[in-house]
Order: structure tokens, then C-alpha cells, then sequence
């Protein structure tokens, strides 16, 4: 099983020190978070975004997906009804799938809490949100990879709290490019279930695309409380393909260190799980 690096972990370091310090650590690739490649990401020339892919395959990893899609440029909003907003927005979202799809990736994971506040107007909020979604969905599977609503646990937002409510909104879009996936730092403050029972219940359903680790406590798998085998046996069980990306959002006591220690405990739990340890229950 292979696992990604969110790259604003490891943001203060240029790309290439990025690259060479997460393959040191057995990552197979970064996870980006575009505003970390550009101040207006959605600008990228085609040769800047070539460079950045010869500069993650050089040191032998992948960009294997991109996440916090709304951060840059600023102002944007899946929620909006404004027909400027909506239009800017749209065109950001068309053209980070483009760009995903052009460094490589397979998936695009959409989380952004500011950018999806549902306002005074919920339900013309979240039918905007279907749109955009529907319309981000079709763009990446046409380009052969796949768009995922992240449910964020409502201490972050008050839009798509749980898979659930990802599953229904996919349902409704009623497009085979548009996913969701399982963040278990969000579902393990917001799913009121185990991990493992989120996993048996949605990842037989084919609409669980990506899988994000992280404690409940924001820092990174390994440095809280919580136990991550009975999720991890769940994983191998159902031959999980894809890399795993790890996305701490506290990092103490530094973004590296962090990185380190989260694969090494991951990676723990695996070799537990391949020896025959028992591995605890509990969440």
C-alpha cells in the first residue's frame, strides 16, 4: 500500500526539496495543494505546469491528486448564485481539473470549507453547488480522472457534513466523474461511527474515491489518540489501489517531523496488520 504527502506540510521548502525529502521518506507521491505551486494557480502556463510534473517524476514520485482547489485565487465560492461569481468560479474549476489532469493526477478532492458556506438561501446554496459539482465531475472523467466532494465535519462547515450526504449529493448529480472519499480526521469528529464501520458501509458502494488520514486532534495519524488498523484492515480487505494521502493540519512540532512520523505509523499499522497483531478496536 502506497502512501502521498499533502504537500503544505512541507510548504516553507521549494518543490524539489519537497520531492526529495518525502521519497527519503517512502512516499510514492505529493498530494498538492495548488496555492502552494502559484499565487493564482488557474494561471499556470503550460510549461510551468510541465516543470512542476518533471520535478515530482525526477525524484521518482507522482503527483497523485490535487486538494484545497479554492483556496487561490481568493473570492471564489461553489455557493454563490451571482452569475459573476458563478462564472468565475466555474472557469477556476474546469481549469484546475485541467491541471490536475496535465500533472498527472487521478483525483481532485474537494474540501475549501470557506468557499461552500451555505448563506441565507440553503437551497438555492446547495443547488448551485450541484451544478458547479456536476459540471467539475464530467470535465475530470472526460480527462480520465475523478472530482470528490469531501465531507467536512460541521465544526468546519455547515455543507455536506458526512458521507451520507456526499453519497446523496453524487446520487443527485447522477455523474459517473463526481465521487467522495473518506477524510478521518473529518469522520471521526463528525460520522458518529467507527472508522471501520464507515468503510464496510460505503466502500462496497464503488462512491468512495480517496482515502485522507489524519487524528481527530488535526495533527498528523500516530500523534493523538486514535487507532487506525481496524480502518487499515478494512482497506486491505477491499484491495485498496490507491496511494493513501496523509493531511495533517497541525504539525508539531514542525511539518517535517510531522510527515515522518505519520508514514512510520501508518506503515506500523500495516506490518501489524501482515504479522497478525491485534490491532485495537477502538475508533
Amino acid at each position: 500500500m502506497e502512501f502521498a504527502l499533502c504537500n503544505e506540510v512541507v510548504k516553507e521548502m521549494p518543490l524539489p526539496e519537497q520531492c526529495r525529502f518525502a521519497a527519503q521518506l517512502g512516499y510514492a507521491g505529493l498530494e498538492i495543494a495548488p496555492f502552494t505551486l502559484a499565487e493564482d494557480p488557474t494561471r499556470m502556463t503550460s510549461r510551468q505546469i510541465a516543470e512542476t510534473r518533471r520535478i515530482v517524476e525526477d525524484h521518482g514520485l507522482r503527483v497523485t491528486g490535487l486538494h484545497w482547489l479554492l483556496i487561490a485565487p481568493e473570492g471564489l465560492s461553489i455557493t454563490d448564485s451571482a452569475a459573476d461569481m458563478r462564472q468565475r468560479t466555474a472557469d477556476a474549476l474546469a481549469t484546475l481539473v485541467d491541471l490536475c489532469a496535465e500533472l498527472g493526477g487521478r483525483v481532485l478532492v474537494h474540501g475549501s470549507p470557506k468557499q461552500r458556506r451555505l448563506g441565507d438561501d440553503p437551497a438555492r446554496a446547495r443547488a448551485t453547488a450541484l451544478a458547479h459539482l456536476a459540471a467539475a465531475g464530467a470535465r475530470a472523467r472526460a480527462a480520465g480522472i475523478t472530482y470528490c466532494i469531501e465531507p467536512l465535519s460541521a465544526d468546519e462547515s455547515d455543507f455536506i457534513n458526512t458521507v451520507a450526504e456526499a453519497a446523496a449529493l453524487v446520487h443527485e448529480a447522477n455523474e459517473p466523474g463526481l465521487r467522495t472519499m473518506i477524510d478521518t480526521g473529518h469522520a471521526l469528529r463528525g460520522e458518529g461511527e467507527t472508522l471501520a464501520d464507515l468503510a464496510a458501509r460505503w466502500l462496497p458502494t464503488g462512491l468512495i474515491e480517496h482515502v485522507q488520514f489524519n487524528d481527530s486532534n488535526r495533527r498528523g495519524p500516530g500523534q493523538g489518540e486514535d487507532r487506525f488498523g481496524p480502518l487499515m484492515a478494512q482497506l486491505v480487505a477491499a484491495k485498496w489501489a490507491h496511494p493513501l494521502a496523509i493531511e495533517p493540519f497541525v504539525y508539531t512540532p514542525d511539518g517535517a517531523t510531522t510527515a515522518a512520523q505519520s508514514i512510520g505509523h501508518l506503515r506500523g499499522v500495516l506490518d501489524g496488520l501482515s504479522t497478525g497483531a491485534s490491532a485495537p478496536a477502538r475508533h
